[in-house]
C-alpha cells in the first residue's frame, strides 16, 4: 500500500514570548485537523508542540504536495492564529506569511517534511522536530548518521546502507538541488553541509526508498525580514535497510552548536528535550524532540517519545554545559553569528553606520 506521510509545522503564538502555544490554541489546531481530516483524505493524524512550534503528521494516499492536505493544514493554522491574536500571545500568526492558500503551504511560512513510499508490513519511522534554530541544524547528525562509519556502525554492518545513499542537498539562498551520492561525492558533501546557513540535507534514499524528508525553507527568505527562526522538521524511517532508532536518535547525544538562540543571533548547542517541552527562558537553548512511530495501512498503531529515558537527562546538561561555555563568550563572534547571518540585523547595521561615522 503506497503511503503519503506529511508533516507541516508553524509557530502561530505562543505564551510570554517564544515559549509555546496556549492550551486553547493547540486545541483548536488539533480539533480542526481531526474534524476535517476525513473529508480531506487523510487516514490518521498526531499533533504536537515543540517550543513555540506546532506539528501536524498525517497519513493519507494522496501523495506529496497535495492540496487538500496541505490546505487542511493551513486552514488548522488559521484557526489556530486566530485564538492566538484573541489571547493577544506574542506572534500570533507569525510563520502564516500569506492572506489566502494557494494550492500548497510551501513558501507560504509552515515547514513542510513529506515522503510517499510503499508501506513495509512493520513500518516504522520517526519525527525529529526543532525549535529555536534553522534547517541547517540537521546537518551534523545526519552527516554522522549517513557517511561516518564511527558515528554509526550501521553503515558497515547494514549491506543496503554499506551499499550507497543518495542525499538531496538544497541551496537555501538560490532554491536549487543537488543529488550527492555516498561514498564517492563523501568530500564533497561535507564541503557543502560545512556552512548549513546555506546548504541543508533535504532528503535522504537508497536502492529500498525515500528514508528522510526534511523542512527546508528559510523564513527570512521568504518574508523579507526576520519573524522567527525556521524550526525544522524532519522525517526519518527507520530499521532493516533503514538506520536503526538507536543509530538515528545517537547522533544527537553530541548536542552540537548550531545557528539561533535569543533573537536567532547565536551560536548554541541542540539539546534533546522530552516531547511537549516549551522553549527554555536559558537564553533559548535550541532544542529537538523526538517521536516513534508504528504504523500498518496508514494508521499510526502506537508512538512513544525517543527522548525520554534516564539517559538522555545526561545530555541534557550536556547541553546546558556547553551552553555555559559559549555564553561566557559573551556578544562577541563565535558567539553571536557572523553579520551576514544575524537575524536582527537592521539594529546592527544602524549601530554600524553610527561606527563609521567615527572613522577618519
Amino acid at each position: 500500500m503506497k503511503i503519503t506521510i506529511s508533516a507541516i509545522k508553524a509557530d502561530i503564538g505562543s505564551i510570554g514570548g517564544h515559549t509555546r502555544p496556549s492550551k486553547e490554541v493547540f486545541d483548536k489546531v488539533r480539533e480542526y485537523v481531526e474534524d476535517k481530516g476525513k473529508e480531506n483524505g487523510v487516514i490518521d493524524t498526531y499533533l504536537g508542540y515543540t517550543g513555540d512550534d506546532i506539528h501536524i503528521l498525517m497519513s493519507h494516499t494522496k501523495g506529496v504536495g497535495n492540496k487538500d492536505i496541505h490546505g487542511l493544514a493551513w486552514n488548522a493554522f488559521k484557526e489556530g492564529a486566530d485564538i492566538a491574536k484573541q489571547q493577544g500571545l506574542y506572534g500570533a500568526g507569525q510563520d502564516l506569511l500569506k492572506d489566502s492558500f494557494s494550492g500548497n503551504v510551501k513558501g507560504m511560512g509552515p515547514g513542510v517534511a513529506e515522503m510517499e513510499f510503499e508501506e513495509r508490513p512493520n513500518e516504522a519511522f520517526a519525527l525529529f522536530t526543532m525549535d529555536k534554530t534553522e534547517p541547517g541544524a540537521f546537518n551534523y547528525p545526519f552527516y554522522r548518521l549517513f557517511c561516518e562509519p564511527s558515528a554509526n556502525t550501521g553503515l558497515i554492518l547494514n549491506p543496503s546502507l554499506s551499499s550507497g545513499v543518495v542525499l538531496t542537498v538544497m541551496d537555501v539562498m538560490i532554491g536549487k538541488k543537488a543529488e550527492l551520492h555516498i561514498p564517492q561525492d563523501n568530500f564533497v558533501i561535507a564541503a557543502a553541509l560545512m556552512y548549513p546557513g546555506r546548504y541543508v540535507i533535504e532528503g535522504v534514499k537508497n536502492t529500498e526508498g525515500p528514508i528522510l524528508s526534511s523542512t527546508t525553507d528559510r523564513l527570512h527568505n521568504l518574508a523579507g525580514t526576520y519573524v522567527g527562526k525556521d524550526d525544522p522538521a524532519a522525517i526519518m524511517r527507520l530499521q532493516k535497510g533503514f538506520p536503526a532508532t538507536e543509530e538515528a536518535c545517537s547522533v544527537f547525544k553530541t548536542v552540537h552548536y548550531v545557528a539561533g538562540d535569543t533573537r536567532g543571533s547565536h551560536h548554541a548547542p541542540l539539546m534533546p528535550v522530552k516531547v511537549m517541552t516549551p522553549a527554555t527562558s536559558n537564553f533559548c537553548i535550541p532544542i529537538v524532540s523526538a517521536v516513534l512511530f508504528s504504523m500498518k495501512n496508514g494508521k499510526f498503531t502506537a508512538h512513544t517519545d525517543a527522548f525520554d529515558t534516564p539517559d538522555w537527562d545526561y545530555f541534557r546538561t550536556k547541553a546546558v554545559k556547553k551552553m555555559e561555555y559559549m555564553r561566557e563568550q559573551g556578544f562577541v563572534h563565535p558567539a553571536t553569528l557572523i553579520p551576514e547571518e544575524l537575524e536582527y540585523n537592521k539594529g546592527y547595521e544602524a549601530m554600524m553606520a553610527e561606527v563609521s561615522k567615527r572613522f577618519s
